[in-house]
Formats: C-alpha cells, structure tokens, sequence
C-alpha cells in the first residue's frame, strides 16, 4: 500500500527499504474544459541539483530534448504531447545506485509548454499528481495528489528526492511557479 502525502510531508525511500534502487516516477494530470482552442501540451522535467540547490552543468537539467543524464541515474521516457488516456501522463526513471555522488538532490517538476501564447495555467488542470513506484516490484510506494490550490501559475515543483545522512528521502513540494520553464531553469541555474 503506498504512502499517500500531503503537501510538505517528507518520508524516507531507502531508510525501511535498502533495496530500493530503480524508481519509476509517474506524473499525471486532466485538463478542465476551457474556450482556449489551444491542446494543453503539459511536460516533466528533473533538475539534478548539487548541495547549492543548483545544477552543476545544464546536462543536469533531464526533460523532453535531453531524455537521459550522462550518469544514467535519470531518465525521461518520452514527451506526452495529449495527456490524454488513463494512468501516469510522463515518466521519468531513476536509478539511485548510478546518481553522482555531487548530487544532493533531484526536483521533479511540470510546465505548461507555450503557456502565456496560449493563455494557459495550473488553474486550468486537475487531478495532478506524483507517484513513486518501485521499479523492480512493481509496487507504487509513495503518491502525492497536489489538489487544486493554483491559478495563475504555469510551472509546478511537484515534488523531490533527496539524500539525507546516506539514505534518500522523497519531500511532496507543490510549489507553484509564474514565468514557466525558463523561469524554473534560471531558478534552477540553467542556461536558459
């Protein structure tokens, strides 16, 4: 049975569970009805992050044109351009025994592609959703449902994982984010 969160709970992965070492991380999210004419084009991302809360080179930013760290710690399964149909819209894999040792941190996030052209934001999307599931059982282990406390926002911070004192740990965020990808990126220290 997973471990349902809410906003700001933080659990451990690896501290109950030491094998835990491929992690599948499923996002998901429905689009209300709007009189916009445009498809809401929703994408993943990861930011690998060093102990600064930066990224150490823009190769660590992991999303629809750079699917796979050079590490092959993380890897993004593929661009949903719909989010149509049931279960997780975008994927990402994690491999915790091949993460950087200079990585402290990995920050799973959500942007509305072309968001102000097409007039969109977060508060025009529902059901949205993170979920960690443990690769090699099967098992979902941890899901977090963000609920709908957005409006103007066109980015989220879904949530992270984290070392802490050799093990990782997975923090549900929900932080809401204007400006979109470029305003994550330059947050993030990527060259945007």
């Amino acid at each position: 049975m997973a471990i349902s969160l809410q906003k700001g709970q933080k659990v451990d992965l690896t501290k109950g569970n030491p094998s835990l070492k491929h992690l599948l991380i499923g996002l998901g999210w429905d689009t209300n009805k709007y009189d916009g004419g445009a498809d809401f084009d929703l994408d993943a991302a990861a930011f690998l992050l060093g102990a600064n809360g930066k990224v150490t080179s823009d190769a660590d930013f992991v999303f629809y044109n750079n699917l796979k760290h050079s590490s092959g710690a993380v890897e993004h399964m593929g661009d949903n351009l719909t989010g149509e149909g049931e279960g997780d819209d975008e994927e990402i894999k994690v491999d915790l025994s091949k993460m950087p040792s200079d990585i402290e941190r990995v920050e799973f996030t959500v942007t509305i592609y072309e968001a102000e052209e097409r007039r969109q934001t977060f508060g025009q999307v529902s059901n949205a959703y993170i979920r960690v599931v443990d690769e090699d059982t099967n098992k979902e282990v941890i899901r977090y449902d963000l609920g709908e406390d957005f409006s103007v926002e066109t980015a989220v911070v879904v949530g992270s994982i984290y070392r802490n004192k050799g093990e990782w740990k997975f923090n549900a965020i929900g932080s809401g984010f204007s400006g979109g990808l470029a305003a994550l990126g330059r947050n993030y220290g990527v060259n945007v």
